[in-house]
């Protein structure tokens, strides 16, 4: 008897059809359905019918920006867990910077390779289906629930987003240790690419502020990286 292997369901919002073509061709054959919108309206509609595993997003859409996009889909309970790729001709510091603190996971400018592309959503859903493990993690009145996906402060919640969520982790497993930016990409994002260790830098910043009065557990080893305070 044949077992059908569901395949990951995959939203391309793209407004250039021939963009959305290549990234389509270059995904369905690393196995993976795709679904297109050429707008946000549709994207829209499109999440609440199929529900897809990531959401691939251009930010100058018509109708609807692709910020304001990711901006819907993380506000929304049923979407806001979706993990979304920024692919934009955009490439400035602070359009990157926006896009991760709307909870964007990733962010790549084109032009892009589309081999470096598919290394990125396989990066994402593989960090996504890694067993939780079932422990609790503490450091002044800092909690973490890894299994339930929930951070709070001194009994208040700290809403961040899956990348943040697994940055932090990953420092407070191994509380005193440095890790590199290097090390962090691969650990976090599961992936290394030359010129993308200010994606650390900037994700590393957004949890700080996002901890408040508990930022300093978070300490800068200069020159190195960063370690969770000991």
């Amino acid at each position: 008897m044949l077992t059908l292997i569901k395949m990951p369901i995959i939203l391309v919002i793209e407004d250039d059809k021939d963009i959305a073509n290549l990234i389509a061709y270059h995904l369905e054959k690393a196995n993976y359905k795709i679904i297109t919108a050429y707008d946000g309206e549709t994207a829209l509609d499109l999440v609440k019918k199929q529900h897809p595993a990531l959401i691939i997003l251009d930010l100058l859409l018509p109708k609807i920006d692709g910020l304001e996009i990711c901006r819907i889909f993380k506000a929304n309970e049923d979407t806001k867990n979706i993990p979304i790729i920024m692919v934009t001709a955009k490439g400035e510091e602070i359009d990157k910077i926006v896009g991760f603190e709307l909870g964007a996971d990733d962010y790549i400018v084109k032009p892009f390779s589309p081999r470096e592309l598919v290394l990125r959503v396989k990066a994402v859903l593989r960090r996504l289906s890694l067993p939780k493990d079932k422990s609790i993690l503490e450091a002044d009145g800092l909690k973490v629930d890894i299994d339930g996906y929930k951070v709070s402060i001194d009994g208040e919640p700290v809403h961040l987003t899956i990348t943040e969520f697994n940055l932090l982790v990953a420092l407070m497993k191994k509380r005193g240790r440095v890790f590199s930016r290097e090390v962090l990409l691969e650990k976090v994002w599961a992936y290394s690419f030359e010129g993308y260790d200010r994606t650390v830098d900037v994700h590393i910043k957004r949890l700080r502020q996002k901890l408040k009065d508990r930022a300093y557990l978070i300490e800068t080893v200069r020159g190195v990286g960063y370690r969770f305070k000991e």
